[in-house]
């Protein structure tokens, strides 16, 4: 039986792309899930038809997670759907656009920063009480931040301030792992690599980029929403577990920490 059998679960950016994917073997692995979305509307809607399904309970909500009030907001909705909060997965994130260091101003540095680094740390303030008082409870609770191989390596031209913000995250995680680990609460991150099919790459990466990221991948491929899904679940079900303040690289073993 899965260990995250009726566990209850708030996935932000959940309807598109890697959050999609993590949303949906969430469900699949018996968790309840309350997803947040920006504006993928229809797909949220349409999961929450695919969890009746599956027998497990599912809604979402639209907010901006670079306002404070919209992230609590997310967060009180999901407490109150669900019930409380095993686990909470940061997906939200992007890469605004692609600029060198001379071209990137203050502007665009801030709104990086408060989109990949602001909004996990108002999302995960507001949900705290809620994963204190599940860990209190059930014996742990869960937070798995999604980083990238930018915030490990740097990335590619043009991505400075992102993998700044992405570093940064894994440099949160550790911090917060730390201070949150006495109460019962395991922070944990991933740092997927080069994973197609995402509006990420489809915006961000041309195609003769990936091909030269992929010649240089052991395995020889790129990875998919689905690879990062299955380490999200299985950071999310270490709630009672031994991991924390770890960070779980996806990419075929072209970096390895």
């Amino acid at each position: 039986m899965s260990k995250l059998l009726g566990k209850r679960a708030l996935v932000t950016a959940g309807a598109q792309g890697i959050g999609l994917a993590i949303s949906r073997q969430l469900l699949r692995a018996g968790c309840d899930v309350f997803l947040h979305y920006h504006a993928s509307a229809d797909a949220a809607h349409a999961l929450v038809r695919e969890a009746a399904t599956l027998g497990r309970q599912c809604a979402n909500t639209r907010g901006d997670l670079t306002r404070t009030e919209d992230c609590n907001r997310v967060v009180a909705e999901a407490a109150e759907f669900l019930g409380g909060l095993d686990v909470l997965v940061n997906n939200a994130g992007s890469l605004l656009a692609r600029r060198a260091f001379t071209e990137a101003d203050d502007d665009f540095w801030a709104q990086t920063i408060q989109l990949n680094v602001g909004s996990v740390r108002k999302i995960t303030r507001a949900a705290v009480p809620h994963l204190v008082a599940a860990a209190k409870s059930a014996g742990g609770a869960s937070i798995v931040n999604l980083s990238s191989l930018a915030g490990r390596k740097g990335g590619h031209a043009g991505s400075l301030a992102y993998s700044t913000a992405k570093g940064a995250v894994l440099t949160f995680t550790r911090a917060l792992a730390a201070e949150l680990g006495p109460q019962g609460i395991r922070v944990n991150a991933l740092a997927p690599g080069l994973i197609l099919g995402t509006s990420f790459h489809t915006t961000h990466t041309t195609e003769a980029s990936a091909n030269a990221t992929i010649a240089t991948i052991p395995l020889g491929r790129a990875g998919t929403a689905d690879d990062v899904a299955r380490a999200a679940v299985f950071l999310a079900g270490e709630f009672d577990g031994f991991i924390n303040g770890a960070t779980l690289d996806i990419n075929g073993g072209v970096y390895c920490a």
